[in-house]
């Protein structure tokens, strides 16, 4: 029997997207590679566990979720979390951020300084630009300011985030047009936190990074693994979790989120034996109640 893999997910590096396995083996992803694997047969999706302790219960984890915990273990896992509000005393410095998704499509965040644009390209942010700078709570304060006053959420359906990407402006003046418009707006608000250091507008476009200006447009998404299928093709664009890869059916983006859990074992070709739903287009804006 092939030795079996186990995946941890997706990571952006300096050098691009890497994909992760358990043990801390790491595959970096090139445009043209192949990316290939089966699921073990007779297998099942289980759950990964939280903060390098295994589930207890090995629980079964639903095949179309983007989440490979089980809930009790999920909990745990956001139990001490900047994203989830549980982590108010880290004292190292934080950044807000605009980031834009497609048109129409902003949302303001905030990650730790450290982590630079990670943050950014493992949300599939189109382009972005960087607000202010400064202490945990501050960061947070600014957040919910821009939320409050212009309207900006802070998060965004990932499957709009996907649909939006099919459909981006050619140049990158125009995908940074509305960041600009707010991020002006932004700093000419009232009530800044006095620790927050405002940062000039930047923005930070993700196109080539993602590989999407050259790429073939996608047909379809994966929509959930099985026992006994496979994925297999070649590498052509990938943003945020999502890679898209060139098969017999056409392009297909692979959410790396269905990935973990299963056992994953070699496979070749450019076939896909696994559920596919068809892309999603992003619906037009109404001109009417009628």
């Amino acid at each position: 029997m092939a030795q079996a893999w186990r995946c941890a997910g997706l990571s952006w590096t300096a050098g691009g997207p890497v994909l992760i396995w358990d043990g801390g083996r790491r595959s970096a992803l090139t445009w043209g590679k192949t990316v290939a694997f089966g699921v073990a047969e007779g297998g099942a999706r289980t759950c990964v566990g939280a903060r390098g302790n295994t589930c207890p219960l090995a629980a079964r984890v639903s095949a179309r979720s983007t989440g490979p915990r089980c809930e009790e273990c999920a909990r745990l896992d956001r139990a001490h979390s900047v994203a989830a509000d549980t982590l108010a005393d880290d004292p190292r410095p934080y950044r807000v951020y605009l980031a834009w998704f497609g048109a129409g499509m902003t949302k303001v965040g905030i990650t730790a300084e450290r982590r630079g644009s990670a943050r950014l390209l493992e949300q599939g942010a189109v382009c972005f630009s960087w607000l202010g700078t400064g202490p945990l709570m501050a960061a947070r304060r600014t957040e919910e300011l821009l939320r409050a006053a212009l309207r900006v959420p802070d998060r965004i359906p990932y499957a709009a985030k996907r649909a939006a990407r099919a459909a981006l402006p050619a140049t990158g003046e125009e995908r940074a047009a509305e960041i600009a418009v707010l991020h002006a707006r932004a700093l000419e608000l009232t009530g800044w936190p006095e620790s927050l250091a405002p940062a000039p507008f930047r923005p930070v476009d993700h196109v080539e990074a993602f590989g999407l200006a050259e790429a073939p447009a996608p047909v379809g998404v994966v929509g959930e693994l099985a026992a006994g299928g496979a994925v297999s093709g070649e590498l052509v664009a990938a943003a945020g979790p999502d890679l898209h890869l060139a098969t017999d059916w056409g392009v297909l983006v692979l959410d790396t989120r269905l990935l973990p859990g299963w056992e994953l074992v070699p496979a070749g070709g450019r076939r896909v034996e696994v559920p596919v739903r068809a892309l999603k287009e992003r619906p037009a804006a109404q001109d009417g109640l009628f």
